[in-house]
């Protein structure tokens, strides 16, 4: 049987990202909104009003489970279904201005706090991130 354990190399680094992951959800503007909520908050800042089947397939959880992140939003106030313009059968999500507000808000403050941060290396590790960035996003979309 394969050796379980891995690349010790590989598991500092899984681990390393999952704790700055942790540490950059800390940064929000709302206690109460969910890291999922504040994802599909973070699209309709991004890409406007989508559907239910968009939203589901840009975070890759099933119609049910955004149905019900989505309702979540709307009961706090931070999105609306109507009827899309195109297609009066599809419900269209939009963000409130309150909801906007919370992602904007929210990312101002991961961008401080990450800035912050990065403000601590020296020019070196700097390039380095730098350099990484583009293969733990490709990671990332995978």
């Amino acid at each position: 049987m394969p050796d379980q354990q891995g690349n010790p190399l590989d598991d500092d680094l899984r681990l390393a990202i999952l704790r700055l992951s942790r540490r950059m959800r800390l940064q929000r503007s709302d206690a109460d909104v969910t890291d999922s909520q504040l994802s599909v908050l973070f699209v309709l800042l991004k890409e406007g009003p989508q559907t239910l089947g968009s939203l589901s397939e840009h975070e890759r959880v099933t119609p049910p489970s955004m149905n019900r992140t989505v309702n979540c939003l709307v009961d706090a106030g931070f999105v609306t279904r109507s009827s899309s313009p195109d297609d009066g059968r599809k419900v269209q999500i939009d963000a409130t201005l309150a909801g906007l507000d919370v992602a904007r808000e929210t990312k101002r403050r991961r961008q401080a706090w990450f800035a912050r941060q990065l403000e601590q290396l020296d020019a070196t590790e700097r390039a380095t991130l730098d350099a990484a960035a583009p293969i733990l996003r490709r990671l990332a979309d995978s």
